[in-house]
């Protein structure tokens, strides 16, 4: 399979959120705040291109489908919907997608599913089948008080009315069929989806908010977003330690600058991603 990043929208949110209990002065040093104190993240997908042709685009950013004042609220930098203008560079077009892939259903990792606020914010990716977990679908319907805000109530209802949408409770999917593994989290929300898809570098990992970016690779560093911290970090050692094993890789959707880091430990046992790949 071939492996490409797509930029979306970036967006800008609060360091000390991202970070959870990490002190500033450790988690600045890997991404300087702004006068709001907030730091730079990207909302990067992962396009799939098949060896039987299919393309799968694996999570969609969080686009423009905003409010231009809660585009503002919620950091979104650029004005236009850079997730179709990048895939538009590839020769790639919504249309052509045949898969999409969502982790979960937190608005920065679905927003680009729609248009532009201006446009109406219609559902886009007309032809695609749309594969998530059981309990990420669960979770947007009947949110808690403390993710409600997370979600999209409209997509919920536009997603089911496409008929195209695959629930997992296991490993696999019948959409996708064989080559593709799937890894499920629950320290950051229910039902995490973490595709795997075998390269000829190795496996490679969308590790969606597992795992946002390189400073997150770090076993102890999770964000305050997350349900779970302590079992996202247990979570996260198992996956470490098994892509370690087999020469694997991690996508960043988050991470500004990177889109792919080779696990690798040190002498004391520590995790890292070496990189970009």
């Amino acid at each position: 399979m071939r492996v490409r990043p797509i930029l979306g929208n970036r967006q800008r949110l609060d360091g000390g959120a991202m970070y959870g209990n990490a002190p500033r002065a450790l988690w600045e040093r890997w991404s300087p705040p702004d006068e709001r104190h907030r730091i730079e993240l990207a909302c990067r997908a992962m396009l799939v291109e098949t060896d039987d042709g299919r393309r799968v685009l694996c999570e969609a950013g969080i686009g423009v489908f905003f409010a231009p004042e809660s585009r503002d609220r919620f950091g979104v930098v650029e004005p236009d919907h850079r997730l179709i203008a990048n895939l538009a560079a590839e020769g790639v077009t919504p249309d052509d997608i045949d898969v999409v892939v969502l982790s979960h259903l937190h608005f920065d990792h679905v927003g680009g599913l729609f248009g532009a606020h201006e446009e109406g914010a219609g559902l886009l990716f007309g032809k695609a089948k749309f594969v998530l977990s059981r309990p990420a679908w669960e979770r947007a319907f009947a949110p808690h008080a403390r993710d409600r805000a997370s979600f999209i109530p409209a997509l919920n209802a536009q997603l089911a009315a496409t008929g195209r949408v695959e629930l997992l409770e296991g490993p696999t999917s019948a959409t996708l069929g064989a080559g593709w593994r799937f890894h499920l989290s629950e320290g950051h929300t229910p039902g995490l989806l973490l595709a795997e898809v075998p390269t000829e570098a190795g496996p490679v990992v969308f590790a969606s908010d597992a795992i946002p970016g390189r400073p997150w690779v770090h076993t102890a560093i999770t964000m305050g977003y997350d349900r779970f911290p302590e079992r996202l970090i247990e979570e996260k050692e198992a996956l470490l330690a098994d892509l370690h094993a087999r020469s694997g890789s991690v996508f960043f959707t988050h991470d500004p600058e990177a889109a792919l880091g080779r696990v690798v430990r040190d002498e004391r046992g520590r995790y890292s991603a070496a990189g970009p790949t």
